[in-house]
């Protein structure tokens, strides 16, 4: 089996790589182990440009409007609108489900298997599998790969290309509540030593995650955070608490030979931009294109311009909040020059 590209993890940014290169005349094929939809722990909101960029990929998933994003703490509130149209809170479920579905109708096909060793030669790359039960699968022959395996990329490890851990390793969770939206935004609620994010996902069900370097049961992180228990309290729990993390994964670089990297694989997005699929979408366009005009190489360096923003400004920001005293100022800073925090947010919001 032969064709000219091969999908490493089929999550929406793997599967978005699937549909960008069908665009480009490419064959394609996806490796995917786990049966769809997956869930994981994640923010849910969808910058404009993300939904943009998957209505040009013919992907409409359903969720519930979104008009910015607010910061709030005890101190006071900052709102940025985003000026090129409504974002929009998706379940991962429904985002991953209509991905598939678009994958399915453009015939590329999805293959039950894991990649368990990888070996590139001058003219393309040989990718051994195994099925989800351990049994060797056939090895496939690809003229390039592109990973899209995740956070904790097997193909970024097998290569080599792990970056050393961030000491200060923060982890996430994740659920979802039975509960008419109290807002149109997604908000974004400050305490001493953790964040809160409160996306609506529907009409009568919000989605609530909390990142942190300290690990505590979800419970206790939520009692921080006294305005959103009091909207939360009494609301029946719709899904599980998910974790993931620890975040922050690094790649040294996204290109190895015939092997790109995209997504989460080629370096964790912190969810501070709500940014993540976005840019990964970008990234796949990006490797796709790269891939599909003979020169991998180039994506480097596409991956770099489009990710520098994103990187930059939540780097900064978790820079300047490390100190509890930072964290206070921060929502009032913010308040107190709103045309900056919309700026920031509207340039990283209008495009994928």
């Amino acid at each position: 089996m032969s064709v000219d590209l091969l999908v490493v993890g089929g999550g929406p940014v793997g599967l978005a790589t699937a549909l960008y290169a069908v665009r480009r005349g490419l064959t394609v094929e996806v490796l995917e182990p786990r049966p769809g939809p997956v869930d994981k722990a994640c923010g849910e909101g969808l910058m404009p440009g993300g939904l943009t960029a998957l209505a040009e990929l013919g992907v409409h998933p359903d969720g519930h409007a979104v008009k910015g994003i607010r910061y709030l703490s005890a101190r006071g509130s900052a709102v940025a609108d985003f000026r090129h149209g409504l974002g929009r809170g998706v379940r991962r479920t429904e985002l991953h489900s209509r991905l598939a579905g678009a994958v399915e109708h453009a015939g590329v096909a999805v293959h039950r298997l894991s990649a368990t060793d990888l070996r590139q030669d001058a003219d393309g790359v040989d990718v051994a599998t195994s099925s989800p039960g351990g049994t060797e699968g056939p090895t496939l022959r690809a003229g390039h790969v592109v990973a899209a395996d995740g956070l904790h990329s097997w193909t970024r490890r097998h290569l080599g290309l792990d970056h050393p851990p961030d000491r200060a390793a923060r982890y996430g969770l994740r659920q979802h509540f039975h509960l008419a939206p109290w807002s149109n935004h997604v908000d974004v609620l400050w305490a001493a030593d953790a964040e809160a994010y409160v996306t609506p996902v529907g009409d009568d069900l919000v989605g609530v995650a909390v990142l942190s370097r300290r690990r505590r049961p979800f419970a206790e992180h939520l009692a921080q955070f006294p305005s959103l228990a009091s909207h939360l309290a009494g609301a029946e729990p719709a899904t599980a608490v998910q974790g993931a993390g620890p975040l922050r994964q690094r790649s040294r670089r996204r290109v190895d030979g015939r092997v790109l990297l995209v997504g989460d694989a080629s370096g964790y997005v912190d969810a501070l931009t709500g940014e993540g699929i976005s840019l990964g979408l970008a990234q796949a366009r990006a490797a796709v294109s790269a891939v599909a005009g003979g020169h991998p190489r180039d994506y480097e360096r596409a991956w770099l311009a489009a990710t520098w923003r994103c990187s930059l400004l939540t780097h900064g920001l978790l820079q300047a909040t490390r100190p509890q005293v930072a964290r206070r100022a921060l929502v009032p800073l913010a308040a107190r020059a709103p045309w900056v925090f919309s700026a920031a947010v509207n340039e990283l919001g209008r495009s994928a």
